[in-house]
């Protein structure tokens, strides 16, 4: 009869797939679990009555002694103190006492007395590193064609044209993420940082003869403006006309003063032309401003130094003998720095407020005007410029501060140099993209040649 037939518990989820149930049925949809065979809920029983403050009946909690005068407070009893019993009623081991102090090991041991557990395991990183592939695994695979893009995970799948490998399915780095390039005497590191989800830096370096066999090289460093259209591609332009104009001026015997402030119009030029997007574009994003950046370089031969900028980047002179003052070359376009300049704040107070580094030039279609700064230098000793974006002088802003965080041996040493200011940077909290070049001075002579 269908009274004696087993009657369905009122579960709103299976039990064992966690798929929702709907009332009356007796098998899961999803995994087809016997619904019937779920044990009825125990009943209510609390540990404690309700409307009184003594133990339920069969709670076995011990009673406290009474205190044998008003100095003796009563024993304290520790859930610990009682036995339990596991899911099947059995009775679970009584926890040992905890040690005596002479029973404990000496201090700075890495193991609990009581529970066994370790302590001295490393803190949990906030990026995990790619597991490195099985080399039996590695040893098995065919070596892909030449040219194929193979995944950084498993080293063995073959990258799609989404970035994604087709063996693993593990998404791939992208490229600006994180650059570095050394070239004859010179180095530049770039990275995207810790908060941002795409590099908007940029940079080029080079090497080149002067006309009459001199030595020079040329650093350029760009930052997109993380407010404006495409900032990625505008730093991308900006930083590669610059130097293909200045390594193409120079050997022509322009002076490289005006060879800068040339290739400074260059670069606003490949800016601009980024803002000339097909009117179907416009249309689907109208209120889309034109793409923009900032803008440093720096050219170095055997006895000149020559900056050029528009915006916030910055050159710092750094000496090898650090008895010697290092120097900031650049001024910024900024906020803060009209402040200063207008004596209305302080440079202390000025970079605290908050609109510091809203800049005042730029690259792009929509700058104010174009106005190239360039400054030309003889040092009387040997140094690097560092060329840097903001996201590196965030963390050393001033010249003394920038010149401790450059190793010593930066000059001969300019890659390592540029990847130990990266690191300052990002130890200091990569807020922002940082892209950072080292460039010695005077330009060694086996650094010639186009590069």
């Amino acid at each position: 009869m269908m009274s004696q037939m087993p009657q369905p518990i009122a579960l709103s989820r299976c039990p064992m797939c966690e798929e929702p149930l709907e009332s009356g049925d007796r098998f899961c949809g999803a995994c087809g679990y016997d619904l019937s065979a779920v044990p009825a809920p125990p009943g209510d029983d609390p540990t404690l009555v309700v409307n009184g403050s003594g133990p339920a009946e069969g709670a076995a909690w011990p009673v406290a002694s009474e205190p044998a005068g008003s100095d003796t407070p009563p024993a304290t009893h520790l859930p610990t103190d009682l036995a339990g019993t596991d899911s099947g009623g059995r009775e679970l081991p009584v926890a040992a006492p905890a040690p005596a102090a002479h029973e404990l090991p000496p201090t700075g041991s890495p193991v609990s007395p009581v529970t066994g557990v370790r302590f001295d395991r490393p803190p949990e990183p906030d990026e995990y590193p790619l597991q490195a592939p099985d080399p039996r695994v590695a040893q098995e695979t065919p070596t892909p064609p030449e040219g194929v893009k193979v995944c950084v995970a498993c080293r063995a799948g073959r990258v799609d044209h989404d970035g994604y490998c087709e063996n693993c399915g593990h998404a791939q780095p992208r490229e600006r993420d994180h650059m570095e390039q050394e070239s004859g005497p010179i180095a530049a590191v770039s990275d995207r940082g810790l908060r941002h989800h795409r590099n908007e830096d940029a940079f080029a370096i080079g090497n080149t003869t002067l006309p009459d066999g001199r030595p020079a090289a040329v650093a350029i460093v760009c930052d997109g403006v993380s407010s404006a259209t495409r900032p990625d591609d505008a730093s991308l332009a900006a930083s590669r006309a610059a130097s293909e104009a200045l390594l193409a001026a120079l050997p022509r015997g322009t002076h490289p003063q005006q060879a800068m402030h040339d290739a400074i119009v260059a670069a606003s030029r490949a800016v601009n032309s980024l803002a000339a997007e097909p009117a179907t574009a416009r249309e689907h994003a109208p209120h889309q401003n034109a793409p923009a950046c900032t803008i440093v370089g720096a050219i170095v031969t055997s006895g000149l130094l020559v900056v050029g900028w528009v915006g916030d980047s910055r050159a710092y002179w750094v000496p090898i003998d650090r008895s010697a003052l290092p120097a900031r070359l650049t001024e910024d376009d900024s906020w803060a720095a009209q402040m200063v300049a207008a004596g209305l704040m302080n440079e202390a107070e000025a970079y605290a407020d908050e609109r510091a580094h809203a800049i005042t030039g730029w690259l792009g279609a929509d700058a104010y005007e174009l106005e190239p700064h360039t400054a030309s230098f003889k040092p009387d000793r040997a140094g690097v410029v560092v060329v840097c974006s903001d996201g590196l002088w965030n963390y050393a802003e001033a010249a003394q501060e920038m010149a401790e965080a450059v190793p010593l041996d930066a000059a001969v040493r300019p890659l390592h140099s540029a990847q130990v200011l990266v690191g300052h940077a990002l130890d200091g909290g990569g807020h922002d993209n940082v892209t950072v070049a080292v460039v010695p001075f005077p330009a060694p002579s086996q650094g010639a040649g186009s590069a």
